[in-house]
């Protein structure tokens, strides 16, 4: 699987992004989706995943609320979408898929997107 995040850039406190992760070699339907964060300076920290089984979500608690983690099956895409944006959600944000159930540990993740970089101006 071949994945490609993108959809980041430059905005201001309380604006909004979406991200996109959009996969080649592979569907997406039937695998597990994470999106995970990196600032700079801190080790990466998850972000979301979706479930490959049933689209079934879940957010770090300090997100939930703010993001929202989806799938379209069509585009083959997963996306992230970034609602009242903070300084602090400034890091590069990195999709990753796992053929197994979802996981929040970046470490348990066969596949990784590239990144896009999101910052957020205060």
């Amino acid at each position: 699987v071949q994945l490609q995040a993108s959809g980041g850039g430059l905005v201001q406190t309380g604006g909004s992004l979406r991200l996109s992760c959009a996969a080649s070699g592979r569907t997406l339907s039937s695998i597990a989706i994470g999106w995970f964060r990196q600032a700079p300076g801190k080790e990466r920290e998850f972000v979301a995943f979706i479930s490959g089984t049933d689209d079934s979500t879940y957010y770090a608690y300090s997100l939930k609320g703010r993001f929202t983690i989806s799938r379209d099956n069509a585009k083959n895409t997963v996306y992230l979408q970034m609602n009242s944006l903070k300084p602090e959600d400034t890091a590069v944000y990195y999709c990753a898929a796992r053929t197994l159930n979802p996981t929040v540990v970046p470490g348990a993740y066969n596949y990784w997107g590239q990144g896009t970089l999101v910052t957020v101006s205060s």
